[in-house]
């Protein structure tokens, strides 16, 4: 159980492979006394890594992605937000509905992925973590991110396809986990996505936080919205939805605004033209490493299926450009690091790449709250 896991690296290693390797979700009263229990007892990253490490030895290292100076002479009056975005791949979708044909079974195992997820999360620090097709959130995330001193949420989709798996974790949906230590939580609101007045399966979270360091309030939210070609119109009503839901929580973008997720929508979409054509005026953070700031990436997501490969741009941050800054964004693994198979692979645990970004509150007066 959870509550067993104590400060001594014999126990940590002991911890993560019990806690990381358990099956079902386990019941509702023992979740919540061993999630209690979790939060009495902080662990070290740096053992946490050591410890994932030790568990991928036998895989090669992890690929080295270089952050990306965007802001040359940034003058700041505190230390950036360092916001991640991920769809870190359902486990039981990556082991029974994607059928990734390059990439073998063994690299999927979970015992061994989950380190590789964990080990990108510690690498880059993210004050604030966006999570999309987490499954395992009770038994893994939860647990050890809020004994790493991050405030935890979790909303999981109403008829989550995870559910149609045998021996599934329970339903994936959308996470969201900040560090206690920088911020206060304002308000957090959980939103079922509508398109055409109807209720869907794809959700949000939105939390306004209030930056300990500044005083300055600020709306994180997480998305992850419905997949497929053909779902173009209901994907735009999704965003629609999502938007108004934001101008009201932002007060009419008063309050700055991040908004990651996994769009699910190549930024030829409408959608993404809403995100960007709006009243909240958001620019797409990752626009920023090309050579005319105006281009998204040339992929977020490389996987060959039966159908054939797939390379998509489907992944952002949005910002409210007139209230933050983005001070440098992680670049992207190249062809040659992600490799002819692909994505997931014993390299990468997911078929997307994170997205990393260092923000900053731009310093103009006249725009503070």
């Amino acid at each position: 159980p959870v509550c067993s896991m104590g400060n001594s690296t014999s126990r940590l290693y002991s911890a993560l492979a019990k806690t990381l390797s358990s099956g079902a979700v386990p019941q509702h009263q023992d979740c919540l006394e061993q999630l209690d229990s979790a939060r009495l007892d902080p662990i070290d990253p740096k053992d946490l890594l050591e410890q994932c490490q030790m568990v991928l030895q036998k895989r090669p290292p992890r690929f080295q992605r270089n952050f990306v100076n965007l802001k040359e002479n940034a003058v700041s009056n505190h230390r950036p937000i360092r916001v991640m975005q991920w769809n870190i791949l359902a486990q039981a979708l990556g082991e029974g509905k994607d059928n990734f044909v390059q990439c073998p079974m063994e690299a999927l195992k979970w015992e061994e992925r989950k380190c590789l997820i964990l080990e990108e999360i510690l690498a880059y620090k993210p004050d604030i973590l966006c999570l999309q097709e987490v499954d395992h959130y009770f038994d893994t995330f939860e647990p050890l991110l809020s004994r790493l001193g991050y405030q935890c949420t979790f909303f999981p989709k109403p008829w989550s396809p995870c559910l149609d798996v045998e021996q599934n974790n329970g339903p994936d949906g959308c996470a969201l986990f900040f560090v206690k230590d920088r911020f206060e939580l304002i308000n957090s609101a959980n939103i079922r996505l509508t398109a055409m007045k109807l209720k869907t399966n794809q959700v949000a979270i939105a939390q306004t936080l209030k930056c300990n360091e500044t005083g300055r309030l600020f709306c994180i939210a997480v998305t992850h919205l419905k997949a497929r070609t053909g779902w173009e119109r209901f994907r735009s009503a999704q965003g629609c939805d999502l938007l108004q839901n934001l101008k009201s929580i932002t007060q009419g973008a008063k309050i700055p605004l991040i908004v990651c997720g996994d769009f699910n929508a190549e930024p030829t979409e409408e959608v993404y033209r809403e995100f960007s054509n709006s009243s909240l005026n958001l620019n797409s953070a990752y626009k920023l490493l090309s050579p005319d700031g105006q281009s998204e990436p040339p992929y977020t997501t490389w996987k060959i299926r039966p159908s054939g490969e797939c390379r998509h741009t489907l992944d952002y941050i949005w910002y409210s450009q007139h209230a933050l800054n983005v001070n440098s964004a992680l670049g992207l693994l190249t062809e040659e690091q992600i490799g002819p198979n692909r994505l997931p692979s014993f390299h990468y645990p997911s078929d997307h790449l994170s997205l990393v970004c260092d923000f900053s509150f731009n310093q103009d007066p006249d725009r503070l709250l």
